[in-house]
């Protein structure tokens, strides 16, 4: 298990942590990697990273939760940003194989900011399934 700190830089944004995750299967032929925020306002998910999907997904997200009279207690305009985090969720398991993340032809890891800039951590955690000793 490792964990990893990337500073966001908005308010609201999607990173790409893609190659940040690949570069720690390596030497694994077949298995599962988590990956999981450490936060109730950061997500982790896979997304398409065409230009301005990035945009798109944030409007998209602002539009499925309502504008309530919400009772958090610290912030309760900060509310919208933990739901949204709950929907996406905090974290993701990864296919392993060819010690590559198998992923699909547009699919990308993503870290969902919606209360930053901030410091974040991450856990990834890797499940070797091939019975051999990791090349390294």
């Amino acid at each position: 298990m490792k964990t990893i700190k990337i500073s966001t830089k908005k308010d609201k944004e999607v990173i790409d942590i893609t190659n940040i995750v690949d570069l720690e299967v390596k030497g694994i032929d077949e298995g599962l990697v988590s990956v999981f925020s450490l936060h109730t306002t950061a997500a982790i998910t896979t997304a398409d990273l065409d230009p301005g999907t990035d945009q798109d997904m944030m409007d998209a997200f602002k539009e499925i939760v309502p504008k309530l009279a919400y009772r958090h207690p610290h912030n309760p305009e900060h509310t919208p940003d933990h739901i949204i985090t709950a929907l996406i969720g905090s974290s993701l398991v990864v296919p392993i194989k060819d010690s590559k993340l198998y992923l699909g032809a547009w699919q990308r890891v993503v870290l969902v900011e919606m209360a930053g800039p901030r410091e974040r951590e991450i856990v990834i955690t890797v499940q070797n399934l091939d019975n051999k000793t990791p090349k390294v």
